[in-house]
């Protein structure tokens, strides 16, 4: 295991959802916010399963960077370690993993958890680390620290809506601040060679769809590449993705390649993605988590229109077996399972596992528990289903209820 190791503004403030934000502030985001135009463009295609036609596409490239694939891996907290990386990436068909969202400042003091969490290994290559924070200063020596140990890409994050980032002026609340935000953009893309990237959301709320002004200026400063999350801080996770706010975000850049993300849980979201966004690649958070396949699905139908089905009780168990073995190889078997209870719980129900054994999986305590809990359920099946049939596909529950709930 390695570890990875011009505008001054002094005016009126007032205050929405905890992010204090200048009147004249407040005009730079009504001047670069712009209204969601809906979208409506005809598309023939078989809809029969496994098959949907597709278009050939340049190859994704990030700077420097070029990407076997145009297909990401989303960072989603707790899920997108190295252990679920590297599953990922055996499947085949991932362009670019992602870790979890890591503070800046905490790397820099070098806490055990925040290294713990850029741990990386020889095949989980091409490399992101997703970094956030407010200042400059840190982000910057932070961007360089990774730099130094190996990382071949930073992205800073401005699209997390929950209050204990967006209270310390991270994640989407740097939507707020256009003037401050790009100079601390400005000065991670200075500081180091690598492509740093961007991800973020529409905007703060309806009235502030700040993304495409955002995009603009980011590309002006060097960035390589906008991941874009179609939906603004406001709404969280409700609703459907605004595929005609992508879109805009799309056009308002002249070179850089603009990343859709949000609701893509089948090739058929895939490919409604490209039609009506024009954007040059895709980036898959809960998709990846209830079809771990569906990155070498979306290069099946790339090369040749059609892919394969997967995710039968089988090959989900072998998943499974083969992440609990890449936790242990690096923490002890004890931490492994801590490590692993939340994945676990989507992989069992997934595999159509009873309750009463999944609850036993989900209480073990040792390697003796956990292996004697999953050959227990090696001897049961699937409920209702073959092992070898390919199982219904689970929806994973996003966040509900008002964010600061969360």
């Amino acid at each position: 295991m390695l570890l990875l190791g011009t505008m001054g503004f002094t005016f009126r403030v007032y205050s929405i959802n905890s992010v204090s934000i200048s009147s004249k502030e407040n005009r730079v985001l009504q001047g670069m916010g712009e209204p969601a135009k809906a979208v409506s463009l005809e598309h023939n295609y078989s809809s029969s399963p496994g098959h949907v036609e597709v278009s050939r596409r340049e190859p994704l490239v990030f700077g420097e960077l070029k990407l076997k694939t145009r297909y990401l891996l989303s960072p989603l907290a707790g899920y997108t370690n190295l252990a679920f990386r590297r599953v990922i990436r055996g499947l085949g068909g991932l362009g670019l993993g992602t870790t979890d969202l890591v503070n800046a400042r905490a790397l820099m003091e070098k806490r055990p958890r925040t290294l713990e969490m850029i741990a990386t290994t020889p095949d989980d290559t091409p490399l992101a680390v997703q970094i956030f924070g407010h200042d400059p200063v840190v982000m910057r020596d932070a961007a360089q620290f990774l730099f130094g140990s190996g990382v071949q890409s930073v992205d800073i994050n401005m699209g997390c809506p929950v209050d204990r980032i967006t209270n310390v002026g991270a994640g989407a609340s740097m939507m707020c601040r256009p003037t401050a935000t790009i100079d601390l953009v400005r000065a991670v893309v200075e500081a180091v060679p690598i492509p740093v990237t961007v991800k973020m959301r529409l905007g703060w709320d309806e009235t502030q769809i700040t993304a495409p002004g955002f995009a603009r200026e980011f590309e002006q400063v060097g960035v390589a590449a906008i991941m874009i999350h179609g939906r603004t801080r406001a709404q969280g996770f409700k609703g459907q993705v605004s595929r005609a706010g992508i879109k805009q975000v799309v056009e308002a850049v002249e070179k850089i390649p603009v990343i859709g993300n949000g609701d893509i849980r089948t090739i058929e979201d895939a490919e409604r993605m490209f039609r009506e966004t024009g954007c040059r690649g895709i980036s898959i958070g809960r998709g990846a988590l209830t079809n771990p396949w569906i990155f070498r699905q979306l290069v099946e139908w790339e090369k040749t229109g059609h892919w394969e089905k997967y995710g039968s009780f089988s090959e989900r168990m072998q998943l499974l077996i083969q992440q609990y073995g890449f936790l242990c190889e690096n923490f002890s078997p004890e931490h492994a399972l801590v490590h692993f209870r939340r994945t676990v719980h989507w992989y069992l129900k997934a595999m159509k596992v009873n309750s009463g054994l999944r609850h036993a999986v989900q209480i073990a305590k040792t390697d003796e528990e956990y292996k004697r809990a999953i050959q227990d359920i090696l001897a049961v099946g699937p409920h209702g289903y073959d092992r070898e049939q390919v199982l219904p596909e689970m929806h994973i529950p996003v966040p509900s209820g008002p964010i600061e709930h969360w």
